[in-house]
């Protein structure tokens, strides 16, 4: 699962071929969480609100990237 960003020591993945719906996973050294890209809402896992605030912010400001990604399934670091 390529990293696309890192954002404050929280890694943010896509998985070629993962299941609906559309997200992203989010992960620091501790816990982790996948959000729904259309949305930004948390769908499962245990991230602090913080850092989940990090990963909606940003999922938000690249949600049109992301979506073409995950369709197109080209994969790649975003900057």
């Amino acid at each position: 699962m390529p990293i696309i960003k890192r954002i404050k020591g929280i890694a943010i993945r896509m998985f070629y071929g993962d299941h609906p719906p559309p997200h992203i996973h989010g992960a620091n050294n501790e816990n982790n969480g996948y959000f729904d890209i259309d949305n930004q809402e948390m769908l499962e896992g245990d991230l602090s609100s913080k850092d989940q605030k990090i990963i909606k912010k940003w999922c938000k400001n690249n949600k049109n990237i992301l979506k073409d990604m995950w369709n197109s399934q080209d994969i790649k670091k975003i900057d």
